[in-house]
């Protein structure tokens, strides 16, 4: 047994717990161990109990998730007097260890040296980690407003928008004129399709279309129209049952920012100079968007972008009351956060003691690109931007030499990295105004489109689809990807049979429970290997999800007697290349 890969921390998601009743335990082991069990027990039982030592209940350790290198193996405990002390036992071929805190030993050494048990100390409900409810069987939707759609009162704010639906140019400054009132005209559009939830990419005052460089963060920027504009579209998204969430930028601002021009103005003798990085007096240099020098910091290095200096106590208190005002103003339901992972954790943990009390379900979403544990503890973000998942699945994708197995260890670890609570609201998409579409990255094969739009909204999370991807819209990377929403198409009925296809598949997330359960596993098909078949509902469930994608170039044959939820490519019992089936059963 390979006892230098066994390994376990009595914290965060190793032993954490999931409500104010269970702790989930998890122990990783090398893939050579048959059989793991936890010994627990609250640690002062034995005195309860007069006896003399500690001893615990073993519990065999049956929920095994395979990743490529390790098993991660998992229970739910619920400590009887809120406190738990235990230790594991892991067995294989014979070989039998004890994994304590202080050591791993075998069994003839156990008792030869001091025991160090693994604690859970006190089940405090303070303590749990506690994202908002009724997040995870929502599908969300981003808009980038500027491209979504344009209302008949919008040339009369700005007589110099782009001509509706030209393809995209590459400036930044360029803008087509869509709006608030555009986007709430069309709320019902995306009630029908299954939106449970609206994200926004900035609406702030800026000078450009996507608005990344925000000047005035107290005012919806004129070219989408007015703060009651705004007032108006959560009012209806809310009679409608859906939640709104806007983008707050608060890693970098604009260069019209009040606080930036008067730098600008005094340099460092400027009552604002601690609210950015300052490193030189020559803050600005004439046609140069370059900020390499160092002369002061900026995001990605652009000149338009000053970073603001978020340990300062002056830009916490300010951009807090900024967020506290949007919810009170327009009773909001998330903010995300552009560049999640630069602003200081002081700043997340005092603005989030400065929302919660208001508005408890509030939802904040970092932008972050990468493992997150440090940023979800309970006290800053509750959930961040799924990056590996969607890296997981676009890899699949893009090397068709990876198999079922490859795809299940990527998808496992995903579903490892966090507590429970936390892996239920991970935000998954498959693209953003940040990546290329999902339609490009199919190449337009329709098929395969359908094929990850599936296994997005059946996995465990809070799912996001960007605007268009239900049209199936192609686009690469930055403008290529922000084209204009083309209603008078959609109204003609010339999407009507994606959208059929898509409307069923964004509904089935909301209609059907097992597909946000995170408790799944995998069936491999040897002879197969580009046939992904996922069982969800698999804790003694009476009612089991099934999907499988045929990723692969030939026929897959399903002959199980099963109610069929969605299918594409299936006949008889026939899944063709580049199908899909969901089923239950």
């Amino acid at each position: 047994m390979d006892i230098s890969a066994i390994s376990h921390r009595s914290s965060y998601c190793e032993c954490c717990a999931y409500d104010e009743n269970r702790v989930i335990v998890t122990l990783k082991t090398a893939k050579d161990v048959d059989k793991a069990y936890i010994i627990h027990e609250d640690p002062f039982i034995h005195q309860l109990k007069r006896l003399p030592e500690w001893s615990g209940v073993k519990t065999e350790m049956t929920a095994k998730i395979e990743l490529e290198h390790n098993f991660i193996w998992k229970t739910t405990v619920i400590p009887r007097y809120k406190r738990l002390q235990y230790y594991f036992i892991v067995e294989s071929d014979g070989e039998k260890y004890f994994v304590f805190e202080n050591r791993i030993c075998s069994e003839n050494d156990v008792k030869k040296r001091a025991k160090q048990y693994f604690k859970f100390p006190w089940l405090n409900p303070a303590d749990v980690i506690a994202p908002p409810k009724n997040i995870s069987n929502m599908m969300w939707y981003q808009i980038m407003p500027d491209r979504f759609c344009k209302s008949e009162t919008a040339d009369s704010r700005n007589n110099n928008f782009m001509e509706w639906g030209k393809t995209a140019n590459t400036h930044s400054r360029d803008k087509f004129g869509g709006d608030l009132k555009g986007i709430t005209q069309h709320l019902d559009y995306l009630k029908d399709i299954g939106i449970g939830g609206v994200y926004f990419t900035p609406v702030f005052v800026s000078d450009t279309y996507h608005r990344y460089n925000t000047f005035d963060y107290k005012n919806i920027d004129k070219d989408l129209g007015t703060n009651d504009d705004m007032a108006e579209l959560v009012r209806k998204a809310h009679s409608l049952g859906m939640k709104v969430m806007l983008d707050g930028v608060f890693n970098h601002c604009g260069i019209e920012f009040f606080a930036w021009k008067d730098v600008v103005e005094n340099g460092r003798k400027s009552k604002y100079a601690d609210w950015f990085f300052l490193n030189s007096d020559n803050i600005i240099i004439k046609d140069n968007y370059d900020t390499g020098d160092g002369r002061f910091y900026s995001f990605s290095f652009w000149t338009g972008m000053p970073k603001l200096n978020t340990n300062n106590d002056e830009v916490i208190k300010y951009f807090s009351d900024i967020c506290l005002d949007w919810v009170k103003k327009w009773d909001i339901d998330g903010i995300r956060f552009d560049v999640g992972d630069e602003v200081s954790h002081k700043f997340i943990r005092e603005l989030r003691r400065t929302l919660k009390p208001v508005k408890p379900d509030i939802f904040l979403l970092g932008e972050i690109w990468i493992d997150s544990v440090e940023w979800l503890d309970g006290n800053e973000y509750d959930s961040v931007m799924n990056y590996p998942f969607a890296n997981c699945i676009w890899d699949f994708y893009k090397d068709s030499t990876l198999t079922s197995r490859d795809i299940m260890y990527q998808l496992n670890r995903c579903m490892t990295m966090y507590p429970k609570q936390i892996t239920e609201v991970l935000f998954n998409f498959l693209d953003t105004h940040d990546t290329e579409r999902i339609s490009e990255s199919c190449n337009g094969n329709i098929d395969i489109l359908i094929q990850k739009l599936a296994l997005l909204v059946t996995m465990p999370g809070s799912p996001c689809i960007y605007y268009g991807t239900e049209l199936a819209l192609r686009g690469m990377n930055k403008n290529d990807n922000r084209q204009c929403m083309l209603w008078d198409k959609i109204e003609n009925g010339s999407y009507d049979d994606i959208l059929s296809e898509t409307k069923q598949l964004i509904r089935l997330r909301s209609s059907e429970p097992l597909c946000a359960d995170a408790d799944m596993h995998f069936i491999h098909h040897d002879d197969m290997p580009r046939v992904l078949h996922i069982i969800k509902g698999c804790n003694d469930s009476e009612k089991k999800l099934g999907i499988i994608i045929n990723a692969g170039s030939s026929d897959f044959i399903f002959n199980d007697d099963v109610n069929i939820v969605y299918s594409k490519l299936f006949s008889g019992n026939t899944l063709s290349p580049n199908g899909t089936l969901i089923y239950t059963k």
